[in-house]
């Protein structure tokens, strides 16, 4: 499909599914030799994440955990600023290797906060894996480790990201034809 509606905007294919995939494993090959040994504990920024996280961890073969967050500092296609903790850690995360899970980051927000809970529990370390950043919109210096892709400004949806709770269940990204 080159184009779809979700809600009252239309959107149009930005990227597919299969390049995609290439670089999820990419990233998943890169986590797979940098913990070797370590077990680390995957702590995935749910809704968004949730298709990510899952084709990420298909290709992750060393020893982990999973748990999932759920945090939000989206309202339609604006950023509120402000992130607000919908369900909490449920593990202790002291002396674990932590590796965060995020869909896309823009602003930076809601992974600085994110980090700084994290501090606050003294993990013995703590990375971020994110399918998608958006560097030019970045407002807080978030050391992205593993990264699959950079892209420009401009709202999407699809593979996980959401406008107001839909487009979530597609395999391809899409951006906004017209905001």
């Amino acid at each position: 499909m080159g184009h779809i509606q979700v809600k009252d905007r239309e959107f149009e294919v930005f990227l597919k599914e299969e390049d995609i995939q290439k670089e999820i494993k990419r990233v998943a090959a890169e986590i797979n030799r940098d913990y070797v040994g370590k077990e680390p504990l995957f702590l995935c920024i749910l809704n968004g994440s949730f298709m990510f996280a899952a084709d990420l961890l298909k290709d992750v073969n060393i020893p982990c955990n999973v748990s999932f967050v759920k945090v939000s500092s989206y309202q339609g296609t604006d950023t509120t600023g402000k992130v607000k903790e919908l369900m909490g850690l449920q593990e202790d995360v002291e002396g674990r290797h932590i590796i965060i899970v995020e869909d896309i980051v823009d602003t930076g927000y809601t992974m600085r906060d994110v980090l700084d809970s994290l501090a606050e529990k003294k993990a013995a370390s703590v990375q971020v894996c994110a399918l998608l950043c958006k560097p030019d919109k970045l407002k807080v210096d978030i050391n992205l480790k593993y990264l699959a892709m950079n892209i420009p400004n401009g709202f999407i949806v699809g593979y996980g990201l959401d406008y107001d709770g839909f487009g979530r269940n597609s395999r391809d990204i899409y951006k906004i034809v017209k905001e």
